[in-house]
Protein backbone atom coordinates (compact mmCIF):
# COMPACT_ATOMS: atom_id res chain seq x y z
CA UNK A 1 0.00 0.00 0.00
CA UNK A 2 1.29 3.42 -0.90
CA UNK A 3 2.44 5.56 2.05
CA UNK A 4 2.24 8.84 0.14
CA UNK A 5 0.22 11.63 1.71
CA UNK A 6 -3.41 11.80 0.68
CA UNK A 7 -5.24 15.02 -0.06
CA UNK A 8 -8.33 14.97 2.15
CA UNK A 9 -11.36 17.23 1.69
CA UNK A 10 -13.26 17.54 4.98
CA UNK A 11 -16.88 18.67 4.66
CA UNK A 12 -18.76 20.11 7.63
CA UNK A 13 -21.71 22.47 8.02
CA UNK A 14 -20.04 24.39 10.88
CA UNK A 15 -16.53 25.23 12.08
CA UNK A 16 -15.44 26.53 15.47
CA UNK A 17 -11.95 27.94 15.01
CA UNK A 18 -12.24 31.09 17.13
CA UNK A 19 -14.99 33.11 18.81
CA UNK A 20 -14.13 35.96 16.41
CA UNK A 21 -15.34 33.75 13.55
CA UNK A 22 -18.72 32.49 14.82
CA UNK A 23 -19.58 29.82 12.26
CA UNK A 24 -20.59 27.12 14.75
CA UNK A 25 -23.56 26.01 16.84
CA UNK A 26 -21.92 23.53 19.17
CA UNK A 27 -19.75 20.46 19.53
CA UNK A 28 -19.84 19.39 15.88
CA UNK A 29 -18.33 22.70 14.78
CA UNK A 30 -15.77 22.87 17.58
CA UNK A 31 -14.64 19.35 16.67
CA UNK A 32 -14.28 20.39 13.01
CA UNK A 33 -12.21 23.42 14.03
CA UNK A 34 -9.97 21.28 16.23
CA UNK A 35 -9.58 18.80 13.38
CA UNK A 36 -8.28 21.53 11.04
CA UNK A 37 -5.88 22.81 13.72
CA UNK A 38 -4.52 19.32 14.30
CA UNK A 39 -4.10 18.93 10.54
CA UNK A 40 -2.03 22.12 10.51
CA UNK A 41 0.10 20.89 13.46
CA UNK A 42 0.76 17.56 11.74
CA UNK A 43 1.29 19.10 8.29
CA UNK A 44 -1.47 16.84 6.95
CA UNK A 45 -2.75 17.30 3.41
CA UNK A 46 -6.22 18.42 4.47
CA UNK A 47 -8.58 21.15 3.31
CA UNK A 48 -11.90 22.03 4.91
CA UNK A 49 -15.11 22.84 3.05
CA UNK A 50 -17.88 24.80 4.76
CA UNK A 51 -20.22 27.79 4.55
CA UNK A 52 -19.66 31.42 5.51
CA UNK A 53 -22.63 32.16 7.77
CA UNK A 54 -23.07 35.91 7.78
CA UNK A 55 -25.33 35.92 10.84
CA UNK A 56 -23.90 33.01 12.81
CA UNK A 57 -26.17 30.45 14.47
CA UNK A 58 -27.72 32.89 16.94
CA UNK A 59 -26.64 35.55 19.40
CA UNK A 60 -28.81 34.34 22.27
CA UNK A 61 -29.41 36.74 25.13
CA UNK A 62 -31.60 36.71 28.27
CA UNK A 63 -34.50 39.18 28.58
CA UNK A 64 -35.77 40.91 31.74
CA UNK A 65 -38.14 38.04 32.45
CA UNK A 66 -35.22 35.58 32.45
CA UNK A 67 -36.09 33.96 29.10
CA UNK A 68 -33.71 33.58 26.13
CA UNK A 69 -34.29 35.45 22.88
CA UNK A 70 -32.35 35.42 19.60
CA UNK A 71 -30.72 38.21 17.61
CA UNK A 72 -28.92 37.99 14.27
CA UNK A 73 -26.36 40.75 13.69
CA UNK A 74 -24.51 40.58 10.38
CA UNK A 75 -20.84 39.98 11.14
CA UNK A 76 -17.79 41.52 9.52
CA UNK A 77 -15.17 38.86 8.82
CA UNK A 78 -12.79 41.01 6.73
CA UNK A 79 -9.70 40.48 8.88
CA UNK A 80 -10.05 36.71 9.03
CA UNK A 81 -11.62 35.75 5.71
CA UNK A 82 -9.97 36.17 2.32
CA UNK A 83 -12.08 36.41 -0.85
CA UNK A 84 -10.40 34.13 -3.39
CA UNK A 85 -12.08 35.99 -6.26
CA UNK A 86 -13.45 32.64 -7.46
CA UNK A 87 -17.00 31.38 -7.51
CA UNK A 88 -19.05 28.39 -8.63
CA UNK A 89 -22.73 27.98 -9.44
CA UNK A 90 -25.32 25.51 -8.20
CA UNK A 91 -28.91 25.07 -9.31
CA UNK A 92 -31.60 25.63 -6.68
CA UNK A 93 -35.24 25.33 -7.73
CA UNK A 94 -34.33 25.98 -11.36
CA UNK A 95 -32.23 29.06 -10.60
CA UNK A 96 -28.50 29.36 -11.09
CA UNK A 97 -27.08 30.54 -7.76
CA UNK A 98 -23.55 31.92 -7.59
CA UNK A 99 -21.47 30.79 -4.61
CA UNK A 100 -18.41 32.89 -3.81
CA UNK A 101 -15.40 31.02 -2.42
CA UNK A 102 -13.61 32.44 0.61
CA UNK A 103 -10.54 31.14 2.41
CA UNK A 104 -9.60 31.07 6.10
CA UNK A 105 -6.01 30.26 7.05
CA UNK A 106 -5.14 32.74 9.82
CA UNK A 107 -6.31 30.79 12.87
CA UNK A 108 -3.58 28.13 13.04
CA UNK A 109 -5.68 25.89 10.82
CA UNK A 110 -5.32 23.90 7.63
CA UNK A 111 -6.94 25.79 4.72
CA UNK A 112 -10.69 26.19 5.08
CA UNK A 113 -12.77 27.18 2.05
CA UNK A 114 -16.14 28.74 2.77
CA UNK A 115 -18.96 29.29 0.29
CA UNK A 116 -21.61 32.00 0.47
CA UNK A 117 -24.49 33.09 -1.72
CA UNK A 118 -24.57 36.81 -0.89
CA UNK A 119 -25.17 39.14 2.03
CA UNK A 120 -28.42 38.59 3.97
CA UNK A 121 -30.27 41.33 2.08
CA UNK A 122 -29.34 40.04 -1.40
CA UNK A 123 -31.46 37.83 -3.69
CA UNK A 124 -30.04 34.51 -2.50
CA UNK A 125 -28.63 35.72 0.79
CA UNK A 126 -31.29 33.73 2.67
CA UNK A 127 -29.38 30.53 1.89
CA UNK A 128 -26.19 31.33 3.80
CA UNK A 129 -27.40 33.89 6.33
CA UNK A 130 -28.01 31.74 9.43
CA UNK A 131 -26.70 28.30 10.40
CA UNK A 132 -29.45 25.67 10.85
CA UNK A 133 -32.21 28.24 10.28
CA UNK A 134 -35.47 27.96 8.40
CA UNK A 135 -37.51 24.98 7.25
CA UNK A 136 -36.60 21.90 5.19
CA UNK A 137 -36.51 24.00 2.01
CA UNK A 138 -33.85 26.30 3.49
CA UNK A 139 -31.88 23.36 4.87
CA UNK A 140 -31.82 21.54 1.54
CA UNK A 141 -30.65 24.69 -0.24
CA UNK A 142 -27.86 25.11 2.31
CA UNK A 143 -26.83 21.48 1.87
CA UNK A 144 -26.76 21.87 -1.91
CA UNK A 145 -24.29 24.73 -1.44
CA UNK A 146 -22.14 22.73 1.00
CA UNK A 147 -22.16 19.45 -0.93
CA UNK A 148 -22.56 20.15 -4.64
CA UNK A 149 -21.03 23.62 -4.38
CA UNK A 150 -18.21 22.27 -2.22
CA UNK A 151 -17.10 19.69 -4.78
CA UNK A 152 -17.30 22.26 -7.56
CA UNK A 153 -15.22 24.66 -5.47
CA UNK A 154 -12.52 22.02 -5.09
CA UNK A 155 -12.48 21.63 -8.87
CA UNK A 156 -12.34 25.41 -9.40
CA UNK A 157 -9.44 25.67 -6.95
CA UNK A 158 -7.58 22.96 -8.84
CA UNK A 159 -7.21 20.70 -5.81
CA UNK A 160 -6.77 16.99 -6.41
CA UNK A 161 -8.64 15.08 -3.73
CA UNK A 162 -8.08 11.45 -2.81
CA UNK A 163 -10.68 11.12 -0.06
CA UNK A 164 -13.81 13.07 0.82
CA UNK A 165 -14.57 13.03 4.53
CA UNK A 166 -18.19 13.87 5.37
CA UNK A 167 -18.45 15.03 8.98
CA UNK A 168 -22.15 14.29 9.63
CA UNK A 169 -24.86 13.81 7.02
CA UNK A 170 -25.20 17.45 5.94
CA UNK A 171 -22.59 16.83 3.21
CA UNK A 172 -24.49 13.99 1.52
CA UNK A 173 -25.15 15.92 -1.70
CA UNK A 174 -21.40 16.08 -2.32
CA UNK A 175 -21.66 12.36 -2.99
CA UNK A 176 -24.38 13.01 -5.56
CA UNK A 177 -22.08 15.50 -7.30
CA UNK A 178 -19.25 12.95 -7.42
CA UNK A 179 -21.65 10.45 -8.96
CA UNK A 180 -22.93 13.03 -11.47
CA UNK A 181 -19.37 13.82 -12.59
CA UNK A 182 -18.70 10.16 -13.38
CA UNK A 183 -21.98 9.70 -15.23
CA UNK A 184 -21.16 12.84 -17.24
CA UNK A 185 -17.90 11.13 -18.23
CA UNK A 186 -19.75 8.11 -19.59
CA UNK A 187 -20.09 5.75 -16.65
CA UNK A 188 -23.30 4.02 -15.69
CA UNK A 189 -25.01 4.98 -12.44
CA UNK A 190 -23.95 1.66 -10.88
CA UNK A 191 -20.29 2.16 -11.88
CA UNK A 192 -20.32 5.76 -10.69
CA UNK A 193 -21.78 4.81 -7.31
CA UNK A 194 -19.23 2.01 -6.85
CA UNK A 195 -16.27 4.28 -7.64
CA UNK A 196 -17.65 7.08 -5.47
CA UNK A 197 -17.88 4.69 -2.52
CA UNK A 198 -14.11 4.22 -2.72
CA UNK A 199 -13.61 7.98 -2.35
CA UNK A 200 -15.86 8.78 0.61
CA UNK A 201 -15.46 8.20 4.35
CA UNK A 202 -18.12 9.26 6.81
CA UNK A 203 -18.39 10.26 10.48
CA UNK A 204 -21.78 9.94 12.15
CA UNK A 205 -22.47 11.81 15.40
CA UNK A 206 -26.14 11.30 16.18
CA UNK A 207 -26.97 8.20 18.27
CA UNK A 208 -30.75 8.56 17.99
CA UNK A 209 -32.45 7.57 14.74
CA UNK A 210 -35.02 10.38 14.95
CA UNK A 211 -32.19 12.92 15.13
CA UNK A 212 -30.83 11.95 11.72
CA UNK A 213 -32.11 14.34 9.06
CA UNK A 214 -34.39 13.14 6.30
CA UNK A 215 -36.21 14.85 3.41
CA UNK A 216 -39.14 14.11 1.13
CA UNK A 217 -37.85 12.76 -2.18
CA UNK A 218 -40.25 14.90 -4.22
CA UNK A 219 -39.03 18.01 -2.41
CA UNK A 220 -35.41 17.09 -3.22
CA UNK A 221 -36.35 16.69 -6.88
CA UNK A 222 -38.24 19.99 -6.86
CA UNK A 223 -35.33 21.95 -5.37
CA UNK A 224 -32.74 20.19 -7.53
CA UNK A 225 -30.77 18.33 -4.85
CA UNK A 226 -31.07 15.18 -7.00
CA UNK A 227 -28.44 16.84 -9.24
CA UNK A 228 -29.53 15.01 -12.38
CA UNK A 229 -30.25 11.67 -10.72
CA UNK A 230 -33.66 10.07 -11.02
CA UNK A 231 -36.20 9.40 -8.27
CA UNK A 232 -35.40 5.67 -8.06
CA UNK A 233 -31.66 6.34 -8.00
CA UNK A 234 -32.12 8.76 -5.11
CA UNK A 235 -34.31 6.21 -3.33
CA UNK A 236 -31.65 3.53 -3.78
CA UNK A 237 -29.05 5.78 -2.13
CA UNK A 238 -31.03 7.35 0.70
CA UNK A 239 -34.36 5.57 0.99
CA UNK A 240 -37.84 7.08 1.07
CA UNK A 241 -37.89 9.58 2.68
CA UNK A 242 -34.26 10.35 1.81
CA UNK A 243 -32.21 9.92 4.99
CA UNK A 244 -29.00 11.96 4.91
CA UNK A 245 -27.11 9.60 7.24
CA UNK A 246 -28.26 6.47 5.43
CA UNK A 247 -27.23 7.99 2.10
CA UNK A 248 -23.74 8.72 3.43
CA UNK A 249 -23.45 5.16 4.73
CA UNK A 250 -24.43 3.89 1.27
CA UNK A 251 -22.00 6.19 -0.54
CA UNK A 252 -18.92 5.59 1.65
CA UNK A 253 -16.54 2.67 2.04
CA UNK A 254 -16.04 3.05 5.78
CA UNK A 255 -17.66 5.08 8.54
CA UNK A 256 -17.04 5.77 12.20
CA UNK A 257 -18.82 6.57 15.42
CA UNK A 258 -17.15 9.11 17.69
CA UNK A 259 -16.46 6.96 20.77
CA UNK A 260 -16.13 3.24 21.42
CA UNK A 261 -19.66 3.11 22.82
CA UNK A 262 -21.10 5.23 20.01
CA UNK A 263 -19.51 3.04 17.33
CA UNK A 264 -21.44 0.06 18.73
CA UNK A 265 -24.64 2.09 19.10
CA UNK A 266 -24.41 3.34 15.51
CA UNK A 267 -23.69 -0.15 14.16
CA UNK A 268 -26.82 -1.47 15.85
CA UNK A 269 -28.88 1.54 14.80
CA UNK A 270 -28.09 1.15 11.10
CA UNK A 271 -27.92 -2.65 10.97
CA UNK A 272 -31.10 -2.71 8.84
CA UNK A 273 -29.35 -1.03 5.89
CA UNK A 274 -28.11 -3.17 3.01
CA UNK A 275 -24.82 -2.49 1.19
CA UNK A 276 -23.75 0.18 3.66
CA UNK A 277 -20.31 1.01 4.99
CA UNK A 278 -19.06 -0.79 8.11
CA UNK A 279 -18.97 1.50 11.16
CA UNK A 280 -15.85 1.46 13.32
CA UNK A 281 -15.05 3.57 16.39
CA UNK A 282 -12.67 6.53 16.38
CA UNK A 283 -13.05 8.54 19.56
CA UNK A 284 -13.11 12.30 19.19
CA UNK A 285 -10.22 14.43 20.42
CA UNK A 286 -9.65 18.09 21.19
CA UNK A 287 -6.92 20.53 20.20
CA UNK A 288 -4.61 20.79 23.18
CA UNK A 289 -2.99 24.12 22.24
CA UNK A 290 -6.42 25.73 21.98
CA UNK A 291 -7.94 24.37 25.18
CA UNK A 292 -5.20 23.57 27.69
CA UNK A 293 -4.00 26.47 29.81
CA UNK A 294 -0.34 27.30 29.11
CA UNK A 295 0.61 27.39 32.79
CA UNK A 296 -0.99 24.00 33.40
CA UNK A 297 0.87 22.69 30.37
CA UNK A 298 4.18 23.99 31.78
CA UNK A 299 3.59 22.85 35.35
CA UNK A 300 2.41 19.30 34.68
CA UNK A 301 5.47 17.64 33.06
CA UNK A 302 7.84 19.18 35.63
CA UNK A 303 5.62 18.14 38.54
CA UNK A 304 5.42 21.79 39.55
CA UNK A 305 2.66 23.42 41.55
CA UNK A 306 -0.45 22.44 39.58
CA UNK A 307 -2.75 23.93 42.22
CA UNK A 308 -1.27 27.44 41.90
CA UNK A 309 -1.74 27.40 38.13
CA UNK A 310 -5.29 26.12 38.57
CA UNK A 311 -6.10 28.69 41.24
CA UNK A 312 -5.10 31.49 38.87
CA UNK A 313 -7.56 30.07 36.34
CA UNK A 314 -10.25 29.99 39.01
CA UNK A 315 -9.67 33.66 39.78
CA UNK A 316 -9.87 34.50 36.06
CA UNK A 317 -13.18 32.64 35.85
CA UNK A 318 -14.54 34.38 38.96
CA UNK A 319 -13.54 37.78 37.55
CA UNK A 320 -15.10 36.94 34.19
CA UNK A 321 -18.37 35.91 35.86
CA UNK A 322 -18.35 39.19 37.82
CA UNK A 323 -17.95 41.15 34.56
CA UNK A 324 -20.79 39.32 32.82
CA UNK A 325 -23.26 38.92 35.72
CA UNK A 326 -23.90 40.27 39.21
CA UNK A 327 -22.49 37.12 40.86
CA UNK A 328 -19.42 37.44 43.10
CA UNK A 329 -18.06 33.94 43.53
CA UNK A 330 -15.32 32.86 45.94
CA UNK A 331 -12.30 31.29 44.23
CA UNK A 332 -11.47 29.39 47.43
CA UNK A 333 -14.76 27.48 47.30
CA UNK A 334 -15.67 24.57 45.05
CA UNK A 335 -16.77 25.58 41.52
CA UNK A 336 -18.73 23.15 39.36
CA UNK A 337 -19.05 23.93 35.64
CA UNK A 338 -21.67 22.80 33.15
CA UNK A 339 -21.77 24.12 29.57
CA UNK A 340 -23.58 22.44 26.70
CA UNK A 341 -26.23 22.90 24.08
CA UNK A 342 -29.55 23.25 25.91
CA UNK A 343 -31.23 20.05 24.76
CA UNK A 344 -33.56 18.01 27.01
CA UNK A 345 -31.48 14.80 26.87
CA UNK A 346 -28.43 16.63 28.30
CA UNK A 347 -30.45 17.36 31.49
CA UNK A 348 -28.70 20.65 32.25
CA UNK A 349 -31.01 21.30 35.19
CA UNK A 350 -30.84 17.80 36.74
CA UNK A 351 -28.92 19.00 39.79
CA UNK A 352 -31.83 21.34 40.63
CA UNK A 353 -34.57 18.69 40.49
CA UNK A 354 -34.62 18.44 44.32
CA UNK A 355 -33.11 21.70 45.52
CA UNK A 356 -34.06 21.03 49.13
CA UNK A 357 -31.35 18.36 49.17
CA UNK A 358 -28.59 20.82 48.28
CA UNK A 359 -30.09 24.12 49.43
CA UNK A 360 -27.68 24.32 52.37
CA UNK A 361 -24.69 23.82 50.05
CA UNK A 362 -25.89 26.54 47.68
CA UNK A 363 -26.91 29.04 50.35
CA UNK A 364 -23.51 28.82 52.05
CA UNK A 365 -21.46 28.69 48.84
CA UNK A 366 -20.04 25.30 49.77
CA UNK A 367 -20.71 24.52 46.11
CA UNK A 368 -20.85 27.14 43.36
CA UNK A 369 -22.41 26.32 39.99
CA UNK A 370 -21.66 27.99 36.66
CA UNK A 371 -23.78 27.23 33.60
CA UNK A 372 -23.77 28.25 29.98
CA UNK A 373 -25.47 27.01 26.83
CA UNK A 374 -27.68 27.95 23.89
CA UNK A 375 -30.97 26.44 22.82
CA UNK A 376 -31.85 26.12 19.15
CA UNK A 377 -33.86 29.25 18.22
CA UNK A 378 -36.94 27.09 17.52
CA UNK A 379 -36.52 24.75 20.50
CA UNK A 380 -38.93 25.95 23.17
CA UNK A 381 -38.11 23.03 25.46
CA UNK A 382 -34.44 23.98 25.29
CA UNK A 383 -35.28 27.59 26.04
CA UNK A 384 -37.34 26.51 29.04
CA UNK A 385 -34.26 24.70 30.36
CA UNK A 386 -32.20 27.89 30.00
CA UNK A 387 -34.94 29.82 31.81
CA UNK A 388 -34.77 27.31 34.69
CA UNK A 389 -31.03 27.84 35.01
CA UNK A 390 -31.48 31.62 34.93
CA UNK A 391 -34.10 31.32 37.69
CA UNK A 392 -31.60 29.40 39.83
CA UNK A 393 -29.05 32.13 39.10
CA UNK A 394 -31.47 34.69 40.54
CA UNK A 395 -32.42 32.52 43.52
CA UNK A 396 -28.87 31.76 44.65
CA UNK A 397 -27.25 35.04 43.57
CA UNK A 398 -23.50 34.74 44.13
CA UNK A 399 -23.38 30.94 44.14
CA UNK A 400 -25.12 30.09 40.85
CA UNK A 401 -24.40 31.91 37.60
CA UNK A 402 -25.65 31.55 34.04
CA UNK A 403 -23.47 33.02 31.28
CA UNK A 404 -25.53 33.98 28.23
CA UNK A 405 -24.61 33.45 24.58
CA UNK A 406 -22.31 30.46 25.08
CA UNK A 407 -19.25 30.58 22.81
CA UNK A 408 -15.62 29.47 22.64
CA UNK A 409 -14.45 32.26 24.95
CA UNK A 410 -16.87 31.26 27.71
CA UNK A 411 -15.93 27.62 27.18
CA UNK A 412 -12.24 28.36 27.75
CA UNK A 413 -12.89 30.16 31.02
CA UNK A 414 -15.12 27.36 32.26
CA UNK A 415 -13.05 24.32 31.30
CA UNK A 416 -9.92 25.93 32.75
CA UNK A 417 -11.37 27.57 35.87
CA UNK A 418 -13.90 25.07 37.22
CA UNK A 419 -12.89 22.45 39.80
CA UNK A 420 -15.42 19.85 38.65
CA UNK A 421 -16.99 19.33 35.22
CA UNK A 422 -20.56 18.02 35.41
CA UNK A 423 -21.97 15.82 32.65
CA UNK A 424 -25.28 13.98 33.05
CA UNK A 425 -26.97 13.20 29.72
CA UNK A 426 -29.45 10.38 29.25
CA UNK A 427 -27.65 7.27 28.06
CA UNK A 428 -26.74 6.40 25.27
CA UNK A 429 -27.50 9.79 23.76
CA UNK A 430 -24.09 11.42 24.31
CA UNK A 431 -22.11 10.22 21.31
CA UNK A 432 -18.81 11.60 22.62
CA UNK A 433 -18.85 14.77 24.76
CA UNK A 434 -15.62 16.66 24.07
CA UNK A 435 -16.05 19.41 26.68
CA UNK A 436 -15.14 16.90 29.38
CA UNK A 437 -11.90 16.13 27.53
CA UNK A 438 -10.99 19.81 27.50
CA UNK A 439 -11.70 20.10 31.22
CA UNK A 440 -9.68 16.98 32.02
CA UNK A 441 -6.61 18.38 30.24
CA UNK A 442 -6.72 21.30 32.66
CA UNK A 443 -6.93 19.16 35.77
CA UNK A 444 -10.68 19.76 36.12
CA UNK A 445 -12.23 16.56 37.48
CA UNK A 446 -15.13 15.00 35.58
CA UNK A 447 -18.35 14.09 37.39
CA UNK A 448 -20.24 12.17 34.76
CA UNK A 449 -22.56 9.39 33.71
CA UNK A 450 -20.92 6.49 31.90
CA UNK A 451 -21.56 7.52 28.30
CA UNK A 452 -19.59 8.68 25.26
CA UNK A 453 -15.84 9.15 25.81
CA UNK A 454 -16.20 8.81 29.60
CA UNK A 455 -16.33 5.02 29.26
CA UNK A 456 -12.74 5.15 27.97
CA UNK A 457 -11.00 7.59 30.31
CA UNK A 458 -12.16 8.83 33.72
CA UNK A 459 -11.97 6.34 36.60
CA UNK A 460 -14.12 6.68 39.69
CA UNK A 461 -12.15 8.10 42.60
CA UNK A 462 -8.91 8.18 40.59
CA UNK A 463 -9.29 11.11 38.19
CA UNK A 464 -13.00 11.87 38.48
CA UNK A 465 -16.30 10.34 39.53
CA UNK A 466 -18.85 8.19 37.68
CA UNK A 467 -22.52 8.34 38.71
CA UNK A 468 -23.06 4.73 37.60
CA UNK A 469 -20.69 3.52 40.34
CA UNK A 470 -23.40 4.40 42.89
CA UNK A 471 -26.11 2.30 41.25
CA UNK A 472 -25.46 -1.06 42.99
CA UNK A 473 -26.48 0.64 46.24
CA UNK A 474 -29.65 2.23 44.84
CA UNK A 475 -33.20 0.88 44.58
CA UNK A 476 -33.65 -0.86 41.22
CA UNK A 477 -37.20 0.51 40.95
CA UNK A 478 -35.97 4.08 40.66
CA UNK A 479 -36.11 5.73 37.23
CA UNK A 480 -32.93 6.72 35.40
CA UNK A 481 -33.45 10.35 36.41
CA UNK A 482 -34.03 9.43 40.06
CA UNK A 483 -30.97 7.18 40.20
CA UNK A 484 -28.71 9.73 38.57
CA UNK A 485 -29.93 12.52 40.83
CA UNK A 486 -29.47 10.47 43.98
CA UNK A 487 -26.02 9.35 42.83
CA UNK A 488 -25.09 12.94 42.02
CA UNK A 489 -26.06 14.19 45.48
CA UNK A 490 -24.36 11.24 47.22
CA UNK A 491 -21.06 11.75 45.39
CA UNK A 492 -21.16 15.50 45.99
CA UNK A 493 -21.62 15.16 49.75
CA UNK A 494 -19.61 12.02 50.46
CA UNK A 495 -16.72 12.28 48.02
CA UNK A 496 -16.22 15.60 46.28
CA UNK A 497 -16.83 18.06 49.10
CA UNK A 498 -14.78 16.18 51.76
CA UNK A 499 -11.81 15.72 49.41
CA UNK A 500 -11.89 19.28 48.10
CA UNK A 501 -12.05 20.96 51.51
CA UNK A 502 -10.20 18.45 53.72
CA UNK A 503 -7.68 16.57 51.55
CA UNK A 504 -6.09 18.97 49.08
CA UNK A 505 -3.17 16.60 48.45
CA UNK A 506 -5.51 13.92 47.17
CA UNK A 507 -7.39 16.46 45.05
CA UNK A 508 -4.15 17.56 43.40
CA UNK A 509 -3.16 13.93 42.79
CA UNK A 510 -6.49 13.41 41.06
CA UNK A 511 -5.91 16.54 38.96
CA UNK A 512 -2.56 15.17 37.81
CA UNK A 513 -4.13 11.80 37.03
CA UNK A 514 -6.78 13.60 34.97
CA UNK A 515 -4.20 15.47 32.90
CA UNK A 516 -2.09 12.34 32.39
CA UNK A 517 -5.17 10.40 31.27
CA UNK A 518 -6.45 12.94 28.78
CA UNK A 519 -3.90 15.22 27.17
CA UNK A 520 -2.50 12.80 24.61
CA UNK A 521 -5.05 10.02 24.46
CA UNK A 522 -7.95 12.41 23.82
CA UNK A 523 -6.14 14.92 21.62
CA UNK A 524 -7.21 15.95 18.13
CA UNK A 525 -3.76 14.92 16.90
CA UNK A 526 -4.39 11.34 18.04
CA UNK A 527 -7.84 11.47 16.43
CA UNK A 528 -6.42 12.63 13.09
CA UNK A 529 -3.74 9.92 13.15
CA UNK A 530 -6.48 7.36 13.73
CA UNK A 531 -8.43 8.72 10.77
CA UNK A 532 -5.33 8.54 8.63
CA UNK A 533 -4.56 4.94 9.57
CA UNK A 534 -8.07 3.51 9.74
CA UNK A 535 -10.17 5.58 7.33
CA UNK A 536 -8.10 7.42 4.75
CA UNK A 537 -6.09 4.42 3.68
CA UNK A 538 -8.16 2.00 1.65
CA UNK A 539 -10.01 -0.17 4.13
CA UNK A 540 -8.59 -3.68 4.45
CA UNK A 541 -10.68 -6.66 5.58
CA UNK A 542 -8.97 -6.68 8.98
CA UNK A 543 -10.39 -3.23 9.72
CA UNK A 544 -13.98 -4.12 9.00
Amino acid sequence: MSEEKKEIAYFCMEYGLDEKLPLYAGGLGILAGDYLKAARDLNSQVVGIGILWWQDYTTQLINHEGYPYDTYPTHNYNNLVEDTGLSVSVEIAGNSVECKIHKVEKLNNAPLYLLETGRPDSKYGWITDKLYAGDNYNRIAQEIVLGIGGVRALRKLGLKIDKYHFNEGHAAFAGLELIREKIHNGQSFEQALKETQEEIVFTTHTPVQAGNESHDLNLLMEIGANNGLGYEQLKLIGGEPFNMTASCLHMSNIANGVSQLHGKTATDMWAHLNNSAPIISITNGVHRKTWQDKNINKAFPNNNDIWSAHYQNKKKLVDYIAQKTDARMNPDNLIIGFARRAAPYKRSELIFRDTDEIDDLLQTGKIQLVFSGKAHPNDHYGKDIVATLVAMDKKYRDNVAFLENYNMEICRYLIQGSDVWLNNPKRPMEASGTSGMKAAMNGVLNLSVLDGWVAEGPEHGINGWILDEEFPNLDEKLSEDEKDLLALYNILRNDIIPIYYDDRDRWVRMMKESIAMSQDRFSAQRMLKDYSQKMYKKAEPALV
